[in-house]
Parts: structure tokens; sequence; C-alpha cells
């Protein structure tokens, strides 16, 4: 006869899916064509937001800071492709996972690992945040009846995507595959028909391209002096977001099927060549549409030399391109906007990938609680997908869905995590030169040593721009909540390093040792099958000595407890306490306590009869005292609990009589 689920189990049923058996693990593994989706949804997402960043920070000067923005673009594009070719060593030489916090851990120390890890966490949090807000603010300007439910909107795609990544990692990736490559598919025709009017001389010119961009009152001079080059420092820093999600690769290695390092290399070459196209790609065309997109529209941007006004809405960098270059075939500029829609809220599945993979290998290091290491019902790290759905919802709400507030506190984490991980790897490879012979691979390590100290040293420049140019706009949340996660790891750490201290054998033959004697305890407070269900397995246990214990609340029932003992003949002493104050807690406990005193060697047991009740609102009405002794007594040493359970409204108990009303019968008396 099959179980009966309860309601709580249908419903997980129905939204997770049936559970999957272990050995089905190596099934779940990812194949290229799905990983590229699944831990490139990110990076590649940052193509839709990167490039407005850098046009909106170069606009405060000006039209003729904007066309800069190509060469911005270059100098993104050469560290993007420096880290990947950096990550590239990373996941050939530590393909168990972890990227950064592995081979920081393991080269540059433990607190330097908990620096890293503590980064990737903050920002795998803030990915999903941004991407899912990003997304909310096209769906409101697409949907005008969205506008003011973003919050709503956002938290409540989190969930949506917690659900699909609780199913599995294999199933959630077959779900994106489809938009992550309809994204790619309709901005790579974009830019292919947009280069092809570029260079037949056919292209038009985008809507905006008849205003002009006043420069802020700071920036009336252009981007002279030194304010000007910290103009372009902070709009480079904007620009290096679209190098988000490339550590998750490295992270996801043990994901991908084998040869596990080869295809996670492959895919992070593919997303590294993808992204960075896509990004100079938009750059370019937006110059040559003549495009407009400022940080304050309604002032910045003048017709005739006069603001247009807060009636005039701009249009996303992508929208305004994909309008012009399908003028005239206004399905496909549709195509283009609901894609790049999809694809910052499915950007956040990166994140839902890689926060649950980095929360394993941090609870199997023992700084993060053991729970975030254990694999649920879809063998899919479920504790951790929770988490990170909570902590993106929470920052969602707190600022309200809006991307301008929640971007300043990005990519902190994720340059901290590139640069030492990258000069992790230089110690790497120079630790296993000293100890290699052969030429050839001496001269691949040296390769790799070279790539990475390159990458290194280029990510400690951008993290240094990062934090100048972005601590006081935000960035300072982000440092915080760091230092906040460095915090509790080490306390966690020290915790569980306590714990193996404290239980582990030192002496088998006194850990297997018995207790001089056992001292049992039954509390009682009316003569009722549940205590003497009690009294029988405590008796059945046999310990040293035996006794019941009440507590005088009310004389007349101690009384008439009492009697009922004689009457029945309980081979067992009652003892009753006094309780001038009506409390039974702290009586029962001081009494427990003073056995334990007199006998520190011995054992004391406490027998507890408990109802175990049919429904679950009916827990609320009984077991109360039961718990707040247990609660007590729990760090009390060498103290027992051992509750005895008694279920009530059970028909079919065979040691129950017939007729429920039967006092005789149930006294064996009859």
């Amino acid at each position: 006869m099959a179980a009966v689920q309860s309601v709580p189990d249908l419903v997980k049923r129905a939204l997770v899916g049936r559970p999957v058996r272990s050995e089905r693990l190596n099934a779940t593994l990812l194949p290229k064509r799905i990983a590229l989706p699944v831990f490139a949804s990110d990076a590649l997402s940052s193509v839709a937001y990167a490039p407005d960043e850098i046009l909106l920070t170069l606009s405060l000067a000006g039209m003729a800071a904007v066309t800069l923005a190509p060469w911005v673009g270059v100098a993104v594009v050469v560290v993007m492709m420096a880290v990947v070719a950096s990550y590239r060593q990373t996941v050939h030489a530590y393909p168990s996972g972890g990227g950064g916090y592995a081979v920081v851990r393991e080269n540059l120390g433990a607190r330097a690992g908990m620096v890293v890890a503590s980064a990737l966490l903050v920002d795998y949090v803030l990915t999903v945040a941004v991407s899912v807000s990003s997304g909310m603010q096209y769906l409101a300007a697409a949907i005008p009846a969205a506008r003011g439910h973003e919050v709503v909107l956002g938290v409540a795609v989190v969930v949506v995507l917690a659900v699909l990544n609780l199913r599995g990692v294999r199933e959630s990736g077959t779900a994106f595959a489809v938009p992550v490559y309809a994204f790619i598919g309709s901005i790579g025709l974009m830019l292919l028909v947009g280069v092809w009017q570029l260079v037949t001389g056919t292209m038009h010119t985008a809507a905006s391209a008849s205003f002009t961009i006043a420069p802020n009152a700071a920036f009336s001079q252009g981007l002279t002096g030194l304010a000007g080059g910290f103009l372009v420092l902070r709009a480079f820093s904007s620009g290096s977001a679209a190098l988000t999600g490339i550590e998750a690769v490295s992270n996801g290695v043990p994901a991908f099927r084998r040869p596990k390092s080869r295809n996670a290399a492959t895919t992070l070459l593919l997303l590294g060549l993808i992204a960075a196209t896509m990004l100079m790609s938009i750059l370019l065309l937006a110059g040559a549409t003549g495009l407009r997109f400022a940080q304050d529209p309604a002032t910045q941007l003048l017709l005739h030399g006069r603001p247009v006004g807060h009636g005039y809405a701009q249009d996303p960098v992508i929208s305004q391109i994909a309008a012009t270059v399908f003028h005239g075939v206004p399905v496909l500029f549709v195509l283009v906007t609901i894609t790049t829609g999809f694809i910052l809220v499915l950007a956040a599945n990166t994140a839902f990938n890689g926060f649950p993979a980095l929360g394993s290998v941090l609870a199997r290091d023992g700084l993060l609680p053991r729970q975030m290491h254990t694999r649920g019902d879809r063998l899919a790290f479920s504790n951790g997908i929770v988490l990170l759905a909570a902590g993106a919802c929470a920052f969602i709400i707190a600022f309200g869905a809006e991307v301008t507030r929640l971007i300043q506190l990005y990519i902190v984490g994720v340059f901290v995590s590139f640069t030492l991980s990258q000069f992790g790897m230089v110690r790497h490879w120079g630790r296993h030169l000293l100890g290699e012979r052969d030429r050839q691979v001496r001269a691949h390590m040296r390769r790799s040593r070279a790539i990475n100290t390159f990458g290194g040293v280029l990510t400690s420049v951008v993290l240094v721009i990062v934090l100048v140019t972005k601590f006081t706009h935000g960035a300072w949340i982000a440092v915080l909540l760091m230092a906040v996660l460095f915090l509790g790891m080490r306390g966690i750490a020290r915790h569980y390093e306590g714990v193996s201290r404290d239980i582990t054998v030192l002496d088998p033959s006194v850990s297997r040792a018995l207790p001089p004697r056992v001292h049992g305890i039954v509390l009682v407070s009316k003569l009722h099958e549940p205590a003497m269900r009690a009294i029988a397995y405590a008796r059945a246990t046999r310990p040293t000595t035996l006794e019941a214990l009440t507590v005088n609340i009310d004389s007349d029932e101690t009384a008439a407890l009492r009697q009922a003992w004689e009457e029945f003949e309980i081979p067992v002493p009652l003892t009753v306490l006094g309780s001038p104050f009506r409390e039974i807690t702290r009586p029962v406990v001081d009494y427990v306590r003073s056995v334990r005193w007199e006998a520190p060697r011995d054992l004391v047991v406490v027998f507890v009869p408990e109802y175990v009740v049919s429904h679950w609102w009916e827990q609320a009405l009984h077991n109360q005292s039961a718990l707040r002794l247990k609660a007590r007594l729990l760090f009390t040493p060498g103290v027992v609990m051992a509750s005895v359970p008694f279920q009530l409204h059970e028909e079919d108990r065979l040691d129950r009589p017939a007729h429920p009303g039967a006092d005789g019968a149930r006294r064996g008396t009859a």
C-alpha cells in the first residue's frame, strides 16, 4: 500500500519533480551546447547594459566625450580576454571546481581564500538582483501596465528561477538554452545587417541623432584636467561590468561532461569571443548611427538648443540600434527587444549555478553550514539555491529594483576574485616549476604563468579604479557585506574545528567504558496512559536507580496523584518538588542538576512523556513544558533527555479497550 503524502510534499513534487537517485548524477552533467547558456548568460547579458553604462558616464562631459566610447570598449575587451585566458589556465589546473576560491586558498592561504569566497558570494547575489531588476525595466518599457510594480514582478521572477533550478541543473539549462541562443542569434543578425549597411552606405541615423548632449556643470570644460581623466576611468569601471560571469565557468567545472577541463575551457573561449564581439560592435554601431544616450535625458538632451524635458522616454542602446538597423522591419526590432529582455532576466541563472556550487565547496571546507554541501531531491544544491533567492529578493526590495542604484554595488567582488586568483595561479605555476624537469612542460608552465601575471596586473589596476570611482556611490555596501561574510566564515570555521576537537576519540578504552551508574527520572503530572508508558519504558532500560518526579503546583492535584500512585501500586518511588511560585521548569532543572552534582561521573536520564498529535495545529496545545525542559537541560553535561511518545486519537491501538470510558479495564482491574 503506497504511503499517503502530505500536502507540502505534494506541492513540492509538483514544483520540483520526483526525486532523482544518486546514481543518476552523471546524467545531469552538461554538454557544451547546454553549458554555454547555463554559465554564459550572465556575461552575455552584460552586453545589454555595459555599453549603456559607458555612454551614460561619458555623456556627463558632453558630445566630444562620447566619441571615446569605442576606445573605452577596447580597454574593457583587453581586460576581458586576459581574464578569459587566465581562467582557461585555472580550469585545467583545478578541475574540481571552486574557481578563484580553490586557487587562492591553496596558494595564498585560508584567509585570502575566505576574502575571495565572500566577494564571490556577494557578487552572485547582486548578479541576480541587477539582472532581474534590469529585465523588469525592459518589461515596464514594453508594457506600461507593469510600471510601478517592478519590485513585485522582480521577486516573482526570482522565485520562478529558483524553482526551475531546484528541478536540476540540466533541466534548467535546457529550459534556458533556447532564449539564450535566440539572443545570440538576434544580436548577431542585427550586427551583421548593421555592418553591411555601414559598408554599403545605406545605414539610417538613430531617432535620437537629432539631439545634442549638454555636459554636466561639473564637466563644462569637457574631459580636460583631473576630473576628465577620472570620468573616463569611471566609464571604464562601469563598462567592466561586461566581465561579470566569467568566473562562473571555473566554479562550475564539475557540472561539465568529461573531459571536464577541456569542455570548460572551450566554453570560456566561446563566451569571451562572443561577448567581446558584441560589446565592440554595439559601441561602433552606436557611434555610426549617431545615437545619443544621456545620464539625465530630460536636461542633457537638447533639441534646437532646448532640453527635451521629462516627457521624453530614453530607450536602451540596443533598442535604439535595432530600431535603426531594422528600419521598416518591426518584427525584427521586436525580436531583438524581447530576447534582450529575456537574457537580462536569465542572466541570473548563471548565479543560480555558481552560488550553490561555490557554497557546496565552502561547506565542504567547513566555512559555511554543512547543509550547503547536501544535494536535494533533484541532485541540485537546494539550500544554496534557496539562500541565493532570498538574498536577491532582499536586495530587489531594499533598492526598489532600480538598476542605477544596484549597479554601484556591482563588480567589486568580481575583481577582488579576479586579482587574487590570478596571483594565486602565478604562485601555483612557480611552485610546480621547482619540481618539474621536462623542458616542454616547463615551457608550458612559464607561458601559463606569464598569462596569469598579465591578467593579475590588469585586474588589480581595474580593482583600484573600481574602488576609487564607485566606493562613495554605493560600493562601500558591497565591501561591508564582504567583511561580514568573511567574519561569519571565520566564526563557522572555528565552531566546526571546536566540534571536531571535542568529538575526536582520544582514548578508545575510556570512550567505550560504561558510566558507573545511571539515574532514571520519569516526569509525571498525572497518572495517565502517557505517564504509564514512560514508566514502563524507563523500567525496561534497567537504570541503577529510578524515581518519578512531579512538581506541586496544585495541592489537590498532587494529593490525587499520590492516592492514584498508591492505588495502582506503582513500583517506582514518587518524589514531589515544592514550587511556591508555581513554576515547573526551574524546580525540575535544579533537582536534575543536584543529582548530577552529587555524582559527576554518573549519567542522569530524564524520561519525558510527550503527546503525538494528529494535526499540526494541535501541536501548540501540548508539550510546551517538555520543550522548555529540553531547552534548559540540553546544555547540562551528563544529562540525557529521553522522549516517550504517546499517539493521541489512535483508534486502532491494540492496548486500548473497545470502550474508552471503561476505567476499570484501563487500570487492569476488570
